[in-house]
């Protein structure tokens, strides 16, 4: 029936509110209105953090806590923070517990600020056989698998890496329905280019200001750096800024982690919400964006958004990789609301990164 189709799709905040309401999702401490974004959940850390001699999935019909057993080395008390050092695996588990009616489905990224840190974190749950991927009707706890690349990070009870969708039924537009939306609602200035989702290029000409900077390398054996502490820390302590050259052209070394920009902005219509493959074999030897997913109102110009750049998380793999302006670098797939969500990306939600260009995570004070 039509009013049942239209009940399908990700849920907005506000049946986020009516889930965790009805007990759908549940924590010790109550879940705060700062963690409920237009159309995702922020997840937070709980008290004990476990070093863990590899990374795993439990599997079908094991728990998290039996495959600890086997599998952890040590204790990490991180109520007052701790330090996770980078190279190393940890699992925390999460303040927030799931009893899921049979109909809604939950999948997790990392937050943009954790995927620009280059910290690989990702949720697993019990009889898990897949990371980030919770299904209909899952009861029980929710774990994060973290583990920093580049910077040594401290966390605490309460930091929040990951963040939630809820659904139902199959919300994915085909090329079609996108093809149809950008031409309602145009989803990049110009020309969109659509197959199996929006197409994004990279951007390695339209340098930012005055300093001329179109990217930021990585720098290896810096301090550590507080996830929870906002504009605490100097860009160039932790980063080199790659400078603007007449050809356009950036050789990825292997293992380094990079910051780049999208050639298209991006603007995200209140029905839909967007994410991003991060690897797709085709176009490169590379991964691209780590973490974050678009909510609706991200890069609307009512939400001050005008002119709003995908951020792009970039580390190329076995061999060197070059990048040339305008090559495509990844695609945004795009999923339906249920409906559309009470208030959007940027509107009082303490949302950072609205009207971005090349930009940096919270945690650096902006040049």
């Amino acid at each position: 029936m039509p009013g049942e189709e239209r009940m399908k799709g990700l849920l907005p905040r506000q049946e986020l509110v009516a889930l965790i309401g009805s007990g759908g999702v549940t924590a010790l401490d109550p879940i705060l209105e700062a963690q409920i974004q237009p159309a995702s959940l922020d997840l937070r850390l709980g008290a004990k953090a476990y070093r863990l001699r590899a990374s795993f999935l439990p599997g079908r019909g094991v728990t998290i806590e039996q495959r600890l057993q086997t599998i952890a080395l040590h204790e990490i008390d991180i109520s007052q923070g701790a330090v996770l050092e980078r190279g190393c695996v940890y699992l925390v588990k999460l303040q927030e517990e799931l009893a899921l009616p049979a109909d809604i489905a939950c999948s997790t990224n990392p937050k943009s600020s954790t995927g620009r840190l280059d910290v690989f974190s990702r949720v697993i749950a019990d009889s898990g056989g897949a990371f980030d991927r919770v299904p209909a009707g899952y009861r029980g706890a929710l774990y994060a698998e973290i583990s920093p690349r580049t910077f040594s990070v401290v966390v605490r009870a309460g930091s929040r890496l990951n963040q939630a969708r809820f659904r139902r039924g199959d919300a994915v537009l085909d090329d079609a329905a996108l093809a149809a939306l950008h031409a309602r609602q145009p989803l990049v200035e110009g020309e969109a280019e659509i197959d199996t989702g929006l197409k994004l290029s990279v951007n390695l000409r339209d340098a930012a200001a005055a300093e001329a900077v179109i990217g930021y390398r990585a720098q290896h054996h810096t301090n550590v750096i507080d996830v929870d502490q906002v504009g605490g820390y100097d860009v160039l302590d932790f980063w080199e800024p790659i400078a603007l050259r007449g050809r356009g052209e950036l050789i990825l070394d292997p293992g380094q982690f990079y910051i780049l920009a999208s050639r298209e902005t991006v603007h995200i219509p209140s029905t839909v919400a967007a994410e991003m493959v991060p690897f797709d074999p085709v176009v490169g030897d590379f991964r691209v964006h780590y973490a974050g997913f678009f909510d609706p109102g991200f890069g609307d110009p009512r939400m001050h958004g005008r002119r709003a750049r995908a951020v792009l998380e970039v580390r190329s793999f076995e061999v060197p990789f070059t990048l040339e302006h305008g090559q495509t670098i990844g695609r945004l797939v795009f999923e339906k609301l249920a409906a559309e969500p009470d208030a959007l990306y940027g509107e009082g939600l303490g949302s950072n990164y609205q009207s971005q260009g090349l930009r940096l995570s919270k945690h650096f004070r902006q040049p």
